[in-house]
């Protein structure tokens, strides 16, 4: 999706060093043939340029434009006409050899370029694809809702990855905000097919149920008829955490129902911190098989000033060189943020200082901020954000 680029000053450093080294490598096509013809020059009769003017092109075939490749493949072998032209030798069958050895490479590098460019055209149809899908199943929540700021990002744990198992969906109903965050078990089609499931469920029963327990018990029926239609092993083995959130109209609270899910936080205006812990523990979404038992509902003060995070493991596996664990209950203590936006930059620019830029799962974050009186509106974008997109 469109938005705010994943870079803070990290980001771009490594952006930066990058840049260089793709540059670097671009001019090696070059440089090999002023080696080769510098090396042919300065060397005794029995050695050549040769491994240099075949290198050349083949370099320059994942890097460059047909066109540049067959410019390279030539300046290659005008290179060995030129050495042997000049050379006291002449054409010998060894200087006929070394000049059939450079076209052939350079015949086969124009191959290679075809075959990379075809692949590359392949793969960014398969990104706008997927992009395109993400955008269907995890659209954009509006800036305001129910008259509380939301924010969200998605982080893909892989490079140019926009598909995953993580979920986030607010919608304004009849009983205030409802909110959902969870995280499918396992990757992958099977994943999404998942995520949209309890997706579509919950943009139905959350206008109709009364209650998030009901909503709650709404989610795994949905999850169940899913669990049986698939022919798979997650027709056994499959399910969804998740929290399921409510802020109602006419009260300044926050009531929660969590399934098994990383226990949301409560920002409050003056750098308190609050962990929302079920007063009892249940088992995730889709696991309804393995005992029945009824959702408790808790509640929360939520505050004009406050900001709720909720996120996906992605967050709390992030791991450093170390092998710690990322703690955003600590990291976050003490520090007051203007909203929502600014809560989850600060984050991801956090998380990827934690793990020098790497991570091994997805990365999906949810705020929402009780703005105070007479707070202006702000402007923002919720990007999906590929690791690596440096």
């Amino acid at each position: 999706m469109a938005g705010r680029s994943r870079q803070g000053s990290e980001g771009r450093a490594t952006g930066s060093g990058g840049g260089v080294t793709r540059r670097v490598v671009r001019t090696l096509p070059f440089v090999l043939i002023v080696v080769g013809f510098v090396f042919d020059l300065a060397s005794p009769p029995s050695f050549t340029g040769s491994p240099f003017f075949s290198a050349a092109p083949l370099i320059a075939a994942p890097l460059f434009s047909f066109r540049t490749t067959a410019l390279t493949g030539c300046a290659a072998s005008l290179a060995v006409v030129a050495l042997r032209g000049t050379a006291d030798t002449g054409w010998r069958v060894e200087a006929l050899t070394e000049l059939a050895t450079v076209v052939t490479v350079s015949g086969l590098a124009l191959l290679i370029n075809r075959v990379v460019r075809r692949s590359g055209e392949r793969l960014a149809s398969a990104r706008e694809i997927a992009e395109a899908a993400q955008r269907a199943v995890l659209p954009v929540p509006a800036e305001r809702i129910g008259g509380l700021r939301v924010s969200a990002r998605y982080e893909a744990a892989q490079a140019d990855a926009f598909i995953g198992g993580d979920l986030y969906a607010v919608q304004d109903t009849p009983y205030g905000v409802r909110l959902v965050v969870g995280d499918v078990r396992g990757k992958g089609l099977e994943a999404v097919e998942a995520v949209a499931v309890v997706l579509g469920a919950f943009r139905e029963a959350a206008e109709t149920e009364p209650t998030l327990e009901a909503l709650a018990q709404r989610l795994e029926r949905a999850l169940a008829r899913e669990g049986v239609r698939r022919d798979s092993l997650d027709a056994v083995e499959g399910f969804t955490t998740g929290v399921l959130g409510e802020v109602p109209p006419d009260a300044e609270v926050l009531r929660t129902v969590n399934r098994g899910h990383p226990e949301p936080l409560l920002l409050y205006p003056d750098g308190r911190l609050l962990v929302l812990a079920p007063s009892e523990p249940a088992l995730p979404l889709g696991m309804g098989e393995l005992g029945g038992w009824p959702d408790r509902t808790d509640e929360w003060p939520f505050p004009v000033g406050s900001t709720l995070l909720l996120y996906t493991d992605g967050l709390t596996e992030a791991r450093d060189a170390a092998g710690e664990f990322y703690d955003p209950a600590a990291r976050l203590r003490g520090r007051v943020f203007p909203g929502p936006d600014e809560l989850l930059a600060a984050l991801a620019d956090d998380v990827r200082r934690h793990t020098g830029g790497g991570a091994t799962d997805d990365m999906a974050l949810l705020a929402l901020g009780r703005p105070s009186r007479g707070q202006p509106e702000r402007r923002r974008t919720v990007p999906v954000v590929p690791r690596g997109d440096a």
